[in-house]
């Protein structure tokens, strides 16, 4: 009996140091990246592949084109005002500013609708374990000293963070769920705002709008089964295109190297528009095969034998895929500096913007500084 009694406890002690071991295995498991497609080039930034070039031959690089003095001339934008309310990086939208948005997020939304997406509006606070689910560390524990990349809510019972991209929370909407294939893929654009902590984080990149605390996204994301998901991506990449085409803007596509994929993407393009007020070509919009790396981490599964009782059929991990169809602030600094219009003078007169957006135009065109064509 007291031999018993002696092993119970030997048991409860080993059961109770094996938690902290357990905890250690699974966020080392969680820190492995995904495979990398054999066609992605190797290297950093400066070896992607660009795959093709779309839209009118970008104008030269001038730097009276800057978004900044642009909107501010116009009166698009205050960033005074955003930087004394909440701090630097943060801006608002006014008059015909605050209009360009509604239209562009309408106007995506509108695109993926005609290519059978469901249409979201998610939650922009998550739990912080489906953030790293998809990928999203919220704390980089490797920098030193720790930072967190992400908005974390205080005084809560729970682990919240503000959403860094409508991907996670659309993510999230499949936790744990199980599909017959034939109900594959499942396809969905969410609106939602995304707030990244890290903004002020990489020099001339944080000029204007280019890189801010919090910007409005409508993003793409899909399910498939494992043999779907390559075209899934080529699909996804169409309507991206058809987006930004749609749009009159010069952009380009690449083929993104291995040290730009992060932990989940298994293969990423992105796509970059030209703006000729910051003389460079800026991206606008991505696209990642996240193969089975977040469907692992969410448990996101599949039955491929609907013959089989669904109690006995066994399951497959699904594949997701994410894509940018609007980052509203990058698609505003590529429209006012390719689309400023300038007198004789040199004297800064009104917008140009494309056709598209017109039947999603709220309100009237008082000011005259709007052309559309």
């Amino acid at each position: 009996m007291a031999e018993a009694l002696t092993i119970k406890d030997e048991i409860a002690r080993l059961e109770a140091s094996l938690v902290p071991v357990e905890e250690t295995l699974l966020s080392l498991a969680l820190a492995i990246p995904n495979d990398t497609h054999p066609s992605s080039p190797l290297g950093p930034e400066s070896a992607a592949v660009q795959l093709s070039i779309h839209g009118p031959p970008p104008i030269p690089a001038d730097p009276a084109r800057d978004h900044v003095a642009i909107a501010r001339q116009l009166g698009l934008i205050d960033m005074e005002s955003g930087a004394i309310v909440t701090g630097s990086s943060w801006y608002y939208l006014t008059n015909e500013g605050a209009l360009l948005e509604m239209a562009l997020v309408n106007y995506a939304l509108s695109v993926a609708l005609r290519h059978g997406f469901t249409p979201v509006v998610t939650p922009d606070v998550v739990r912080s374990e489906v953030a790293r689910g998809c990928g999203f560390q919220p704390r980089d524990t490797d920098a030193d000293p720790p930072v967190s990349q992400a908005y974390h809510i205080a005084d809560t019972n729970q682990d919240l963070v503000l959403c860094a991209t409508a991907e996670i929370p659309l993510g999230g909407m499949f936790v744990n769920k199980i599909f017959q294939d034939t109900a594959l893929p499942q396809k969905v654009v969410g609106v939602g705002h995304a707030f990244r902590a890290e903004a002020g984080a990489r020099g001339k990149d944080t000029h204007g709008l280019y890189r801010v605390h919090q910007f409005t996204k409508v993003e793409l994301f899909a399910v498939t089964t494992q043999e779907q998901s390559e075209q899934m991506m080529e699909d996804m990449a169409s309507i991206q295109t058809s987006i930004l085409s749609g749009l009159g803007l010069p952009f380009r596509i690449l083929d993104m190297p291995t040290e730009e994929l992060g932990a989940s993407a298994y293969r990423k393009y992105d796509m970059e528009a030209w703006m000729p007020g910051r003389g460079s070509w800026g991206e606008v919009s991505s696209l990642s095969n996240c193969t089975d790396f977040q469907s692992r981490r969410l448990h996101i599964r599949y039955r491929r034998n609907v013959a089989q009782p669904q109690n006995l059929s066994p399951t497959t991990l699904a594949h997701t895929l994410n894509g940018t169809a609007a980052a509203i602030p990058r698609l505003i600094i590529a429209l006012l500096e390719n689309g400023a219009i300038f007198d004789a003078e040199g004297k800064l007169t009104g917008i140009a913007l494309p056709d598209v957006l017109r039947p999603f135009w709220l309100g009237s065109n008082d000011r005259g500084i709007i052309h559309w064509h």
